[in-house]
This record gives structure tokens, sequence and C-alpha cells, in this order.
């Protein structure tokens, strides 16, 4: 036993328990010896001693080890940052503050206090972002005006497309927004790329025209496909030799809206697929991951976390890839048309 483990309760009790059985065991030993040598009447509490210690082991098992081992394993998915793991709804606690203390975490993770704190974390990260934005514009709209006395009506369209990119993107960051409003934005994302790109690039919106109207109304958080379409080309078809082909799929199928962004670009191997649908599963644990998938601009990982935040863990980002044949993500939201239908709307600037 490592000494340093012996400073936890539950170590120390593994000992004590494993010291009692032994000495049961001892015990049940000298009895069996001089029952067979000379006593046989210590046959009965021999055979009554067995039986007693065999109750004592099950009842040890079933009511105490089971349960610690099914709360140590909460613990351990809470800590590797699965929110849904249930910590505090545990009918097995090791004292009763313990208890008391899994609630209380409980109900500030389900809080508005939590809500806040990420929302003013969003709120700093924007106005980092910002630049003076105003600033950002009138200089954008000087260049596109300087541009087209000159006659470069290519740079006049990119920088109109830039600023207006710029617009949508830094105002009112954590409203909700309509899928037609999105889908405008990913194609003047899409145009800007375009310049960049050329022939390269091609883009095509998907939507069964009688579904359309409807899924075109529907509201989802600010920025949910852009990102994703981001991605796409930086680390998908960026990375391939000949025409990349980028698809957005959009389809209500019940209450859910489901939208599938895709490439056939160069994919990603069996483990990277993994670990990026692992840390979309971890939104917990992500919340404060500053890791290198910002890289693409939004990070996947940040668009699920919004998701989760305002509609909850059963919605949210899927990835399927394969090498050489592309990538598909998979964004599952509630179908809703109102910003009242959100079940955390504290999470609302």
């Amino acid at each position: 036993m490592n000494r340093d483990k012996i400073r936890f309760l539950s170590y120390r009790v593994l000992i004590l328990g494993l010291g009692t059985g032994l000495l049961l065991l001892v015990l049940l030993l000298i009895l069996l010896f001089f029952a067979v040598s000379a006593e046989r009447t210590l046959f009965v509490p021999f055979f009554i001693g067995t039986a007693l210690t065999i109750l004592l082991i099950w009842g040890a098992v079933i009511w105490i080890i089971k349960p610690y081992y099914r709360m140590e394993n909460n613990f351990r998915l809470f800590l590797e940052g699965y929110t849904t793991s249930n910590v505090s709804g545990n009918d097995e606690q090791i004292t009763p503050s313990g208890e008391l203390m899994a609630e209380r975490l409980q109900t500030i993770m389900n809080s508005a206090e939590l809500l806040n704190m990420n929302k003013r974390q969003a709120q700093y990260l924007a106005l980092q972002n910002q630049i003076n934005p105003h600033f950002l514009y009138n200089t954008l709209e000087s260049i596109r005006s300087e541009a087209l006395l000159s006659g470069l009506v290519s740079v006049a369209d990119m920088t109109e497309a830039l600023a207006g990119f710029f617009r949508y993107t830094i105002s009112k960051v954590e409203n909700l927004v309509s899928v037609e409003e999105e889908l405008q934005n990913c194609e003047t994302y899409f145009k800007i790329q375009q310049y960049r790109f050329g022939e390269r690039l091609q883009l095509v919106v998907e939507c069964e025209e009688e579904d359309k109207e409807e899924i075109y109304r529907c509201r989802i958080p600010k920025l949910t496909m852009q990102p994703i379409l981001e991605n796409s080309i930086i680390h998908g078809t960026e990375c391939k030799l000949g025409v990349g082909h980028l698809k957005i799929v959009l389809e209500k199928i019940g209450k859910r809206l489901m939208i599938r962004i895709s490439d056939d670009g160069v994919g990603m191997d069996t483990k990277t697929l993994a670990d990026m649908n692992e840390k979309l599963q971890k939104s917990a644990k992500a919340f404060s991951a500053q890791e290198s998938e910002t890289k693409g601009g939004i990070a996947l990982i940040n668009v699920n976390n919004r998701i989760h935040l305002l509609f909850g863990e059963e919605y949210g980002l899927h990835v399927y890839s394969m090498p050489d044949v592309g990538t598909d993500v998979e964004i599952i939201l509630p179908a809703i048309s109102s910003d009242r239908e959100i079940p955390n709307k504290e999470a609302l600037g």
C-alpha cells in the first residue's frame, strides 16, 4: 500500500476491513482445527461462524463497497468534465455533510451564477476583439471608396463583404439569430474566401423546399455555422489538391433541427476523430479550456458549449470523418422559432 494513500480515509477503512477479515479467517481456522482434532461439538460454532462471516462479507460488498465505487466513478466522471454525471443525485454519500456539499455544488453548476460567469467571460473576449468597431467599419468603407474611385471593383466588393462579416460577428455576440441570417453570414464569409481560393472552393446549401420557410425561421446561437465552415476550409479543403466541395444541409426531424456541414477534404484519422468527439462531450471542462482548436476562429468546442449552455447537453455537435474522404460536422438543435422557448434564458445577453 502506497504510504501517501493512507492519508485518505477510504484507504484506512480498506486496511481496517482487510484486517478484520483476516482476523475472522484466523478464528475460523482455529475453530476448524479444534473441531477436527478434539472437540467435534465445535463443528456447529464453526459453521455458524462461517455463515456469519460470509454474510458479513456479502453485506459489506453490497452495502458499502459497490456504492462506494459507484460514487467514486461519478466523482471521477465529474472531474473529467462530464457535467451530467449524477454526483449530487447519488443516494450514497460518505457523510451527511458530503451530501450537502455535493448538492450545493450541483446547485452552483446549474444556477444563473455559472451562466452569468460564462456570459461575462464571453463579453470580455468579445470586447477584446472589437478594437473599436466603428473605427474599423469607417476604415473599411474608406478603403472601399478608394477602390471604387480607382476602378478596383473586386477590392471594393471584398472590402464590403468583410465589413458586413465584421458587423454581424461583433455586434450582440450572445443573441440568437434566425437560420436565414446565419446562412447569409456563411455566404458572406465564403465570398471572402473565394477571393483567395477562386474556383478551388465551392459551396452548396441544401434544404427541402417544403420545410425551407419553417427551417429558415428557426432560432439558433449566432456564429453556430460559420466557425465550422471555417474549420472545414482551413483543416479540410485547403490541405487537399484540386477543387474543395463544401455542403450545408438543413433538415427538421420532429422537434429537432439538424445541420450538417460537410467537406471532401483530407479528413481525420481514427484517433484524432475520437479525441475531438471526446472533447465535445466534456463540456464542463471545455468551458475553461484554451486549446489549439481556437485556431480556426471560434472553436468547435466553444460552439458546442454555447449550445449546451442554452439548450442542454442533449444537443450539440458530433463529428464524423474518414481519412482522404472528408469530414461531416453534425449540429443538433431544438427547432424553436422564439427566444422564449430557450430553457436557460439567463445565458442570453
